[in-house]
């Protein structure tokens, strides 16, 4: 063994990973979403959340030569409705982007199963039930990835600022996660959940201020974020992504009546993933759109 190899991170070489259906998505997450973890995708509304998690449970289903894992997948839903129609716009764009590899009779939407939940109680109770899904799919393919959209939606307006409340929540964080991390790792999941940000309150050195991960803060449309449910949840999840979204001015059209009379100003909605902390990851980040077709990368 040499000094090298003891540097290297085993989860970076060893970890099967799931692609994120683009090339460059993949290459600022060293291969896509590993196995055997959770990963956390926080963001404001609007930012590009539930797009990157259907397109992932589409991307899972390729063949691993492709970067898949050959695998169905289970989308847990808090947030009411589920986007059908825009994962069955995707899964369109998906079968002609992999025409090459999928049987012209191939449905994606067969392999994605989808289940609404209401509340953190109902949620842990789906998940104690998840070792028989797993053990006999429904599906011809196993499952191997879980989505759930979003956690923060459950705890959002369930639980009041008292002793008790805080408690019984933390000790639900602990349930879910614990859960979550035992099947992900009897089964070789890849588990996803999203959460929400709230506006940053307070000096950067209080307690809504304590810094988690590699940037010092974090910034989307212009405001000063941090994420939802607190340092406790951080403690549960294995890493931490971070989609930010901000307007710039690129240019400014004056109207025929003179400077401020009729004048539009024309903005361009720029979307960033950060990778805030993960044990396999550098600090790092990528430019990425949202168009009909998918979630893809910039290259700059």
């Amino acid at each position: 063994m040499i000094p090298q190899n003891l540097l290297q991170n085993p989860l970076a070489l060893t970890t099967q990973k799931c692609t994120l259906g683009c090339p460059i998505l993949d290459r600022c997450l060293a291969g896509g979403v590993p196995c055997n973890s959770i990963t956390e995708l926080v963001a404001e509304s609007g930012s590009g959340k539930t797009q990157l998690c259907l397109q992932l449970v589409l991307s899972a289903q390729l063949p691993t030569s492709l970067g898949g894992l050959a695998a169905s997948s289970l989308y847990i839903h808090s947030e009411f409705p589920f986007p059908s129609r825009r994962l069955q716009q995707l899964s369109q764009s998906f079968r002609s982007s992999y025409s090459h590899v999928l049987d012209s009779e191939y449905n994606p939407l067969d392999f994605v199963l989808v289940r609404g939940v209401q509340s953190a109680d109902q949620l842990f109770d789906v998940l104690l039930k998840m070792d028989s899904v797993l053990l006999r799919p429904p599906t011809q393919l196993p499952v191997r990835l879980i989505v759930i959209d979003s956690i923060a939606a459950l705890f959002r307006g369930e639980f009041e600022n008292t002793p008790f409340d805080l408690k019984r929540r933390s000790s639900l964080f602990f349930k879910i996660s614990g859960k979550l991390k035992a099947l992900a790792e009897r089964f070789g999941l890849a588990v996803v959940v999203t959460n929400q940000v709230v506006d940053f309150v307070g000096q950067a050195g209080g307690l809504n201020g304590l810094r988690v991960g590699n940037l010092g803060s974090l910034w989307s449309s212009g405001r000063r974020v941090c994420a939802a449910l607190g340092l406790s949840w951080a403690n549960c999840v294995n890493s931490r992504l971070f989609l930010s979204r901000n307007e710039e001015i690129v240019g400014e059209v004056t109207g025929l009546g003179g400077v401020g009379a009729g004048d539009t100003v024309s903005r361009l909605t720029r979307r960033h993933l950060h990778v805030i902390f993960a044990p396999h990851l550098p600090e790092s980040s990528c430019e990425f759109v949202i168009s009909r077709e998918g979630v893809l990368g910039v290259e700059r």
